[in-house]
């Protein structure tokens, strides 16, 4: 399983949690009658956009993003997790995201995540000049129109009512973390109470998947791949050295199936029974195996020669830091920060 496929089976893993246990997203509550004047428009688009937030969910790239209708959010979890399959993730939970547009409309207010949907032009990549017959453009190459960004949509019953960007920010509050101070604080938020305390703790939990212990217990020292005696593929990240407790935390698949705690007294701890039950939207996106490439991908390297910018190819570019959700020793990026996984 490719790494882009395991970091988007660990966000689909969350899809249910975070609208439960976000626990500072505030009700609706009643909205003016008034209808919003253009001052008021320009006074809200100007404080909000541009402004820096954190994603509470998981944001599919394209014009099909989220919908906000009386504290109600749409599509479904699962529909998200079939949209982020079929076109990718724009955010995915604790992303910290760039509000790049406002538009307000008779009833809704468009709010454009990362770029938004649709990737424009400048203008002057449309202004071209003519010598001798021929015509080029002034911008130069031609740019890349993929975007690479989402959109959430706030709807109204009739008309965008006379709001303050406070407000504003209290209605989008189910989908965007305007307080949290840091990346880890925002993707702490998306998880249920008991794995919160288990990682303020530094405790694992069957059932937690890899992103989880990573924010718990740090990066782990050592790696094992093998067999079980079923024959089943595991990896076991083994924390610690004796006589220090040594924590044996066993992988299969993207979950943790099975913890052997050794203690400092030389007490065996072994648990397997599930602690957290965290069922994913789809599981089928973790399974669902990556488009193969043929065999020989085309190239316009000559025989031999190396690439000007080498790129690991098991790291996804826009991977965040902290980027939980490593496979192997030797694809690990930077530890997850201290206020998770070093402090006491």
């Amino acid at each position: 399983m490719s790494r882009n496929c395991f970091s988007l089976f660990a966000t689909a893993v969350l899809l249910l949690a975070m609208s439960a246990f976000a626990d500072d997203t505030k009700a609706p509550s009643k909205l003016p009658s008034e209808k919003m004047t253009p001052q008021t428009r320009m006074l809200v688009i100007r404080d909000l956009t541009a402004e820096r937030v954190f994603a509470r969910r998981l944001f599919p790239i394209g014009e099909k993003g989220l919908q906000i209708k009386n504290g109600v959010v749409t599509p479904s979890d699962s529909r998200i997790v079939q949209l982020v399959s079929e076109n990718g993730a724009a955010a995915r939970p604790g992303d910290r995201v760039v509000i790049s547009n406002v538009i307000i409309k008779e009833n809704s207010i468009v709010f454009q995540v990362n770029g938004g949907p649709k990737k424009h032009e400048k203008w002057y990549q449309h202004v071209q000049v003519g010598a001798g017959g021929g015509m080029s453009t002034v911008g130069g190459a031609p740019k890349s129109l993929e975007a690479k960004g989402s959109q959430v949509t706030l709807e109204f019953d009739k008309y965008v009512p006379e709001l303050t960007g406070d407000q504003v920010r209290d209605l989008l509050s189910p989908v965007f973390d305007f307080k949290a101070l840091n990346q880890a604080e925002a993707y702490e938020k998306t998880l249920p109470p008991k794995v919160q305390e288990a990682i303020k703790n530094h405790k694992v939990l069957v059932g937690m998947d890899r992103d989880m212990v990573i924010y718990a217990k740090g990066r782990p020292p050592r790696k094992i791949r093998d067999k079980d005696e079923k024959g089943q593929d595991y990896e076991e990240w083994i924390y610690g050295d004796p006589p220090e407790e040594v924590d044996f935390v066993r992988f299969q698949g993207q979950v943790v199936a099975r913890l052997e705690i050794m203690t400092v007294d030389g007490q065996k701890i072994v648990r397997t029974e599930k602690e957290v039950d965290l069922k994913a939207a789809d599981t089928e996106v973790a399974e669902k195996k990556p488009a193969e490439r043929p065999a020989n991908a085309p190239t316009l390297r000559r025989p031999g020669e190396q690439p000007e910018y080498p790129q690991d190819n098991q790291t996804h570019p826009n991977t965040p830091y902290p980027a939980p959700g490593t496979t192997g020793p030797d694809t690990t990026p930077g530890m997850p920060p201290q206020s998770l996984a070093g402090a006491s």
